[in-house]
């Protein structure tokens, strides 16, 4: 007798834990993975263009998600139902990578990583439009001190002031757009989905811009290049893990740990010492993101006792 056709079997999120103390562990760990890519990715921009780092992270992330390309894998997650958002996302989150390492060439890696951190602010000015949230006064004003914190950074009209200080901005800029639109699509798309299409959008953008800057590695830059792809992508995906046990809100102030892991690389490897004046921007940065995180957090309960819950806020 013939046999059944077997159906597809859906793919859905793992389910939720609450287990706060492993969710902040996984964040540590992502943290030193994340701070030793970018060390990494400045040392690199000393010889090699900031595009083609980015080609060859974005090649070795390709290649640790081939298993999700592959039809016949039971890993196979290139179906989705938002394949133009899940494009731009990519495009955002390329961006953002190309600006940050554009950035580290000219900057102290502790000021570009201090910059890098207002992500948090522009996601509250894009949450307005992109995703009909209503911003109050106190966030608002947790904003405003967070831009204080870059300017004191930056010191624009001072000669202190560097105009390669507005990579890191625009970086910080097209990772907000990036978190928006995965905010755009949580609950309908999984996240090995969703670092599959970064993975190839990134790959297909930069092997078309990489031929006009190639300059030829040596086999150092190679296993240095391949180092920042494993890394990046093993502290990406160590978060997505720790979001599955805490959330946002508990989770954003030990992100912040990740100044100081560049603060004392950027030491070691490069002699740098952050100055007071990037000491006090990212004190005013870190507390308006703090500040933000626990506005999300009341936020959210008070939505929680108003309507039923969403098993993805």
């Amino acid at each position: 007798m013939p046999l059944p056709d077997k159906k597809p079997i859906a793919r859905t999120a793992p389910a939720r834990a609450d287990r706060p103390f492993r969710g902040i562990a996984l964040i540590l760990a992502s943290t030193v993975f994340l701070g030793a890519s970018d060390v990494t990715a400045k040392y690199l921009s000393a010889t090699l263009p900031s595009i083609e780092i980015a080609w060859v992270r974005f090649l070795v992330f390709a290649l640790i998600m081939v298993p999700a390309m592959l039809p016949g894998s039971p890993l196979y997650a290139l179906r989705t139902e938002r394949p133009g958002l899940q494009l731009m996302r990519g495009v955002a989150l390329v961006s953002s990578s190309v600006f940050f390492i554009s950035g580290l060439r000219f900057l102290p890696i502790a000021e570009a990583s201090a910059t890098g951190f207002v992500a948090p602010l522009f996601v509250t000015a894009l949450s307005i439009f992109f995703l009909g949230e209503r911003v109050g006064v106190r966030r608002w004003l947790a904003t405003a001190v967070g831009l204080i914190g870059v300017l004191i950074i930056l010191r624009p009209g001072t000669a202190a002031f560097h105009p390669a200080a507005f990579f890191p901005i625009v970086s910080a800029l097209a990772w907000a757009c990036t978190l928006i639109m995965t905010r755009m699509m949580s609950g309908g798309e999984h996240a090995i989905t969703t670092m599959t299409y970064s993975s190839i959008t990134g790959v297909c953008i930069l092997s078309a811009l990489v031929p006009f800057v190639w300059v030829t590695p040596s086999w150092n830059d190679i296993l240095f290049g391949i180092f920042i792809g494993v890394a990046s992508t093993a502290g990406q995906w160590i978060v997505v893990l720790a979001f599955r046990y805490a959330d946002a809100s508990v989770l954003a102030p030990f992100s912040y740990i990740q100044l100081l892991w560049v603060s004392i690389l950027g030491f070691v490897v490069f002699g740098e010492v952050p100055d007071i004046w990037t000491v006090g921007g990212a004190i005013f940065i870190v507390a308006s993101g703090l500040y933000t995180a626990h506005r999300e957090r009341v936020r959210r309960s008070q939505l929680s006792v108003q309507a039923e819950p969403s098993p993805n806020a």
